[in-house]
């Protein structure tokens, strides 16, 4: 009788537990060094396999999906669908951030002499992440459109932070097929499904390694963050905060529209995506997730193929619901404890730029804190007030990946659902 195979979710969750355990025991025995040099480098080289094959992914799979569809106001059709079911859970998150933090209020108890410790602290990555911000805030409002636009394909496609441009050529390449007859277009077609299935056997090569990267990855993090936990008291009730947000996002937005929506159950839905949640836990980057996120949508959910290789690459790009959310939470708790009361206009203001700063946003680990300094200048909160939330960016930052990628799936499924219920699936 055949041994049953241990299931990929299950793999990943067994390294996720012993890079926890091996981080705790390596910090009690004073063994960073060996973390540093010996267990680091395979985290590194998983997250570099990763984002080795994200561009190639979303070129050939966006590309092949949509020349696949072989009709331009199915295109048109989807995309508005897309875009306008992203933008409607961004807003949801925002809102729903300010309303907890209004009413759970973190930035009141915080203790002023923590201010100035975690400013001096941090300075130098305070400093770094103004630089990033100020070149964007004195921007045109539709620099963002400027940016989508490559000068180059070779640069962009070098470039794992310039993904929307990625994204624009390969829409625009798969309109082009489309608009052309199929007899001429044929061989470019059958090239890209062709490379496009080559693509998902790699990835699920790199898969295989994925319980050693996560080991890896966890067990260097504790390391990293041991000199800061004694700072985890005075910012528990900021992290409460940004984590009920995101559970509820979680555990009842999403559900509410996969009822509304979707005949799919939610613990199915759930139980299919896991592997996709874990490891977007583990990396801190919608990106680097995209192509398990994307097998998972396919292989667990049923999701179409032309769905998922047109949503989840935009998705990844555009579609930071636990990042919105976390921002919004940031800023006024940032702003409290400051002493500062942030009117309903500014309030109004964090919905807006917070939504609009998630376009194009890098899905890379730390992009939301470079996003936030964007919203903190909108709304006249000083910058420096980011100092008061590095301590527990980290783990944050791996739940709202969670978050972010759990989002990108749902839409997925409501796409999916409505172009079946069109009679276009």
């Amino acid at each position: 009788m055949k041994k049953k195979k241990l299931a990929l979710h299950w793999k990943i969750l067994i390294g996720m537990v012993l890079g926890i355990a091996y981080g705790l025991i390596t910090v009690n025995f004073d063994m960073e060094g060996f973390t540093s040099d010996w267990i680091k480098p395979f985290g590194t080289i998983f997250i570099n396999l990763l984002k080795l094959i994200a561009v190639p992914l979303i070129l050939f799979s966006l590309v092949s999906g949509i020349a696949n569809l072989k009709d331009i106001s199915k295109l048109s059709r989807m995309g508005l669908k897309t875009l306008s079911m992203y933008i409607l859970t961004t807003v949801i998150a925002v809102s729903l951030g300010l309303f907890l933090v209004n009413i759970i209020d973190p930035g009141s108890s915080f203790p002023k002499n923590e201010q100035q410790v975690l400013e001096q602290h941090y300075g130098s990555e305070i400093s770094k992440k103004q630089q990033d911000a100020a070149s964007v805030k004195d921007d045109s409002p539709l620099k963002f459109l400027v940016d989508m636009v490559p000068e180059n394909l070779t640069n962009a496609m070098s470039e794992n932070s310039s993904m929307l441009q990625v994204i624009f050529f390969a829409i625009f390449l798969g309109i082009s097929i489309i608009l052309l007859p199929e007899s001429t277009t044929e061989p470019v077609t059958r090239f890209f499904v062709s490379m496009n299935s080559v693509i998902l056997k790699m990835i699920d090569l790199i898969m295989e390694f994925a319980p050693v990267g996560v080991f890896a990855l966890l067990g260097n993090i504790i390391v990293e963050m041991k000199g800061d936990s004694a700072l985890f008291t005075s910012l528990g009730l900021y992290a409460f905060t940004v984590i009920l947000g995101l559970m509820i996002l979680i555990f009842i937005v999403y559900p509410i529209f996969l009822k509304l929506f979707t005949k799919i159950k939610y613990r199915d839905f759930y139980k299919g995506i896991v592997p996709a949640q874990m490891l977007a836990f583990s990396t801190s980057s919608s990106a680097a997730t995209l192509p398990v996120t994307m097998d998972c949508c396919e292989k667990k959910l049923n999701i179409s193929n032309d769905v998922t290789s047109f949503v989840l690459p935009i998705g990844a790009t555009i579609n930071m619901d636990g990042t919105s959310l976390y921002q919004a939470v940031a800023a006024v708790f940032i702003a409290s404890a400051f002493g500062m009361d942030l009117n309903l206009g500014q309030q109004l203001t964090i919905v807006l730029t917070a939504t609009l700063a998630s376009i194009g946003s890098a899905a890379v680990p730390g992009a939301g804190i470079v996003m936030l300094v964007i919203v903190l200048t909108a709304i006249g909160v000083p910058t420096e007030g980011i100092a008061l939330i590095f301590a527990v960016d980290r783990p944050l930052d791996m739940i709202r990946t969670v978050v972010n990628v759990t989002g990108d799936s749902t839409i997925a499924a409501i796409i999916h659902r409505s172009e079946i219920r069109n009679g276009n699936i």
